[in-house]
C-alpha cells in the first residue's frame, strides 16, 4: 500500500475508543428554582436500564450524530421541552470505560420550571439539588479491587512469562454524596464532582485509579 494512501485513510479517519465501548451523552441542567439555582436530576422509570437510579438526561448516541446533538435530543425527549430551552455551556470531561464512553455537556434549562416539566416515560419522577450544597459538600469515594481473571484456555505461551505474568492491579474509585431521600452515585455523582471542581477552580482530589 502507498504511503499516500495510508495518508489519506488516517487523516479522514473519525477516532474511537479501542474496544467498541457504546457511546452515551448527558445533559447536566441547571435550572431556576426561585430565583436560586440548582442542579436537576432524573429518577429513572422501571421500564428503562437501572430503574430507580439518579441520573442526568441522555442516552446512546445515534448514528451520524454528535455527541452534543446526542444530549440535546435526549433531554428534549426525555423532558419534553423545547430545542430552544436548552442553552449549552459546554463540555466538561467525559468517562471512558471497557465499556462506556460516556459525554457530559452542561448548561441550562430556560424558560421552565420544575412543576412544569412533563417528562415521559423513562423518568418516574425528577428532582433538584441547589448549586450551593454542592459547592460546600464534597462526595465521599469509596474503592473497589479490580480482579483480572482469566479462562482456562488463555494463550499463556504467548505473553512474556507465561502464566507467571504480573497483571497490572488497581482500585476503582466510585464517589457518593448523602442525600435525605435521594440516591447520587456513581457515573452521575462523578459528573457532578467534576461539575463544581471545573467551575470553583478547584483540582479533583479524591482520584485514586479507575473511577466509576
Amino acid at each position: 500500500m502507498e504511503n499516500n494512501r495510508i495518508r489519506d485513510k488516517i487523516s479522514q479517519y473519525r477516532p474511537e475508543p479501542l474496544g467498541g465501548q457504546r457511546r452515551f451523552s448527558v445533559f447536566l441542567p441547571l435550572i431556576d428554582i426561585d430565583g436560586e439555582t440548582h442542579i436537576l436530576f432524573e429518577k429513572r422509570s422501571q421500564t428503562v436500564s437501572q430503574p430507580g437510579e439518579t441520573s442526568f438526561p441522555g442516552g446512546a448516541v445515534e448514528e451520524g450524530e454528535t455527541y452534543e446533538e446526542a444530549a440535546i435530543r435526549e433531554t428534549v425527549e426525555e423532558l419534553n421541552v423545547k430545542e430552544s430551552q436548552i442553552d449549552i455551556y459546554g463540555e466538561i470531561d467525559y468517562i471512558a470505560t471497557h465499556t462506556h464512553v460516556i459525554y457530559c455537556f452542561a448548561g441550562e434549562l430556560k424558560n421552565c420550571t420544575l412543576k412544569s416539566l412533563q417528562p415521559n416515560k423513562e423518568v418516574e419522577s425528577l428532582f433538584t439539588i441547589p448549586l450551593d450544597y454542592f459547592l460546600t459538600h464534597q462526595p465521599e469515594y469509596h474503592y473497589v479491587d479490580l480482579i483480572m481473571e482469566h479462562k482456562e484456555d488463555f494463550p499463556f505461551e504467548l505473553i512474556s512469562n507465561g502464566d507467571k505474568y504480573r497483571w497490572t492491579t488497581r482500585k476503582q474509585g466510585i464517589p457518593f454524596y448523602r442525600l435525605e431521600g435521594q440516591y447520587l452515585w456513581g457515573f452521575t455523582a462523578q459528573f457532578t464532582h467534576r461539575f463544581i471542581d471545573i467551575i470553583t477552580d478547584r483540582q479533583t482530589t479524591e482520584i485514586k485509579g479507575e473511577q466509576i
